[in-house]
């Protein structure tokens, strides 16, 4: 997939270079995460981290560069930009924001705002070792292939939830971002 045939595909839920409606109503905690599209031309990858592993909270997951909204931050594209900048070391300036997601809610209480961005690939990331352990690629249409996505269902009291894992060579992507890049593979092609 390239540039324009993502472009083409996400217009339909794309949402204006404009924040919005914030802040975050009161139903979670805020948060955003960059979905980092690296555009090689006649393909699309998407650029995810691996948290530090001696974080006390999803050390060693497969995340987006993200995390809560803070009182600075002037909306989640701020919000999502800073962090990019802080854990891969991403300016924001070289990231070319196209809309945002729908908002993905954890189990955990965080509302997280999924900003999608192109990134240029001359971009080397520059890994804050204090969250991110490293940083990697993957093919957007290897994540957008539903038949890579592996669903299980896990119960919280008299509640069941799914949970999503999406395979990629010797790494596990699962949970929320698993999750976020299925709902970006539902609005891509419905």
């Amino acid at each position: 997939m390239t540039r324009f045939e993502f472009i083409s595909q996400f217009q339909h839920i794309r949402q204006p270079k404009i924040e919005p409606d914030f802040p975050l109503r009161k139903t979670g905690r805020p948060a955003a995460v960059l979905i980092p599209l690296v555009d090689y031309g006649d393909k699309l990858k998407v650029l995810l981290t691996e948290r530090a592993h001696h974080l006390k909270h999803h050390a060693g997951q497969i995340s987006f560069p993200g995390g809560a909204v803070d009182e600075t931050d002037k909306g989640y594209f701020d919000a999502a930009l800073r962090e990019a900048d802080e854990e891969i070391g991403l300016p924001p300036q070289n990231v070319d924001i196209v809309g945002m997601l729908p908002r993905y809610r954890t189990i955990s209480g965080y509302e997280i705002a999924p900003v999608v961005g192109f990134v240029d690939p001359n971009f080397t990331p520059v890994i804050d070792k204090n969250e991110v352990e490293s940083a990697f690629e993957v093919p957007l249409n290897h994540l957008l292939n539903r038949k890579n996505h592996l669903i299980h269902t896990t119960h919280r009291g008299n509640q069941s939830f799914p949970i999503y894992f999406i395979p990629y060579k010797e790494r596990m992507i699962w949970g929320a971002t698993a999750a976020m890049l299925r709902n970006l593979s539902h609005h891509i092609h419905p």
